[in-house]
């Protein structure tokens, strides 16, 4: 064999074996190591026990938190808190305050109503979330959240800050509701993202254990908008409300476990129902110059367009009282039309307040009526609020519906 071709076969196969023997390694070092799956380090959401549900004694105690604003924890600084009050403030501050409510008053569901991250302080959305949802999720409580009009002004948008809500431990948060069309047939039709209903069922052991005896409603009041040129804030729209009338009407007709106990029989009625959302409604304003309960400190921060939001919650017959936030120094209940609209007191802080003005939260318990030995319905919705002060401070209590309003 000639030399020449023999010395380029001996190269040939050399590169092969350099080729074949590279490849292996690679393969080893990177397919083999690196991209091996640890299911080690895979985690389940942790779930609440559902249906949600009354106590024994016949009580159903929710805390509404609002305006949490948390940005990215002790490196976040404190707005409006005297500097004698306070040594060192930051967003631990919030979920201090968030801790003790919950180790004082022992609710049994957690509601946040929108703001929870002020998204323009955070270069991470996620991590800011997981922060500040992070004493729900401690808590092992049910916990249940909407959003406002910052949350997404960091890394993600609105649908993705829900998506990432409703996979959180205990959270019964939900994106959006399947609704039905004219057709008859189900889309995903709703305007916004965390339009969802939650039905609480009665005590374990009673008549009202398989039925719902009240209906918590959260709805997405958005964000910012522009109309006419002018910026705005965002509203509920026809398509939100569409679905709450069109829930109301079906629960009523099709889903008999939703009836719930008034003696004997059982009772063919949609149940009693609270609403829960961020942005208020032009109505509020009114309230102004009506008897309320609390203080009325900053003009009312809502949408130019009035969507009919109070017209359909009162045509709807069974709303007693709606949970907002947004404007952090109001901190005040009213009475519109028979419905009650309720501020929660801005909770964060690292949102705007006031010097000198603790921040708050507040409770909302909700009572059953008994005849004999039987649950019967709803008895009494009442609801106060707490300081974050060295007591705890409990004030502002007040009955918001009885079964004799």
């Amino acid at each position: 064999m000639n030399t020449d071709v023999f010395s380029k076969w001996s190269l040939t196969l050399i590169f092969f074996i350099f080729l074949i023997t590279t490849i292996h390694f690679f393969h080893t070092q990177f397919f083999l190591h690196h991209l091996t799956i640890n299911f080690d380090h895979i985690t389940i959401k942790k779930s609440p026990q559902l249906p949600l549900r009354f106590n024994s004694d016949g009580t159903f105690k929710i805390l509404q938190v609002a305006d949490m604003h948390f940005g990215q924890g002790l490196i976040t600084r404190c707005k409006d808190v005297s500097p004698s009050e306070f040594k060192y403030c930051s967003d631990l501050n919030t979920t201090r305050f968030i801790q003790r409510l919950i180790q004082a008053e022992k609710p049994d569901f957690l509601a946040f109503t929108g703001d929870n991250i002020f998204g323009s302080s955070t270069p991470d959305a996620a991590e800011s979330l997981f922060k500040a949802f992070l004493p729900a999720m401690e808590s092992k409580l049910p916990w249940a959240a909407i959003l406002g009009n910052h949350d997404q002004e960091s890394t993600m948008n609105r649908e993705e800050l829900m998506s990432l809500i409703s996979l959180m431990d205990y959270s019964v948060s939900q994106v959006n509701p399947l609704a039905q069309n004219d057709s008859g047939h189900q889309e995903r039709g709703i305007d916004g993202f965390g339009n969802y209903n939650l039905s609480v069922h009665g005590p374990y052991g009673s008549l009202l254990a398989n039925r719902s005896v009240l209906n918590l409603f959260f709805l997405d009041s958005g964000d910012r908008m522009t109309v006419e040129g002018r910026r705005t804030y965002g509203w509920i729209r026809e398509s939100q409300l569409h679905w709450l009338q069109g829930f109301s009407q079906v629960e009523q007709d099709e889903r008999g476990e939703v009836n719930y106990y008034e003696g004997s029989p059982l009772s063919r009625k949609t149940p009693p129902a609270l609403g829960f959302f961020h942005i208020p409604i032009p109505e509020i304003r009114q309230l102004y110059y009506h008897k309320i309960i609390g203080q009325f400190q900053e003009a009312v921060a809502c949408s130019s367009v009035n969507s009919g939001v109070l017209k359909t919650l009162v045509s709807m017959k069974n709303i007693k009282g709606v949970f907002i936030g947004h404007d952090h120094i109001n901190d005040f209940c009213g009475n519109l039309d028979g419905i009650w609209f309720c501020y929660g007191g801005g909770s964060g802080y690292h949102g705007y307040g006031k010097v000198g003005w603790h921040r708050r939260a507040r409770v909302v318990l909700v009572e059953l009526s008994k005849k004999g030995n039987s649950w019967t319905g709803l008895d009494k919705i009442s609801t106060w609020k707490r300081l974050d002060d060295d007591l705890l401070s409990k004030f502002d209590e007040q009955v918001l519906w009885d079964q004799d309003s």
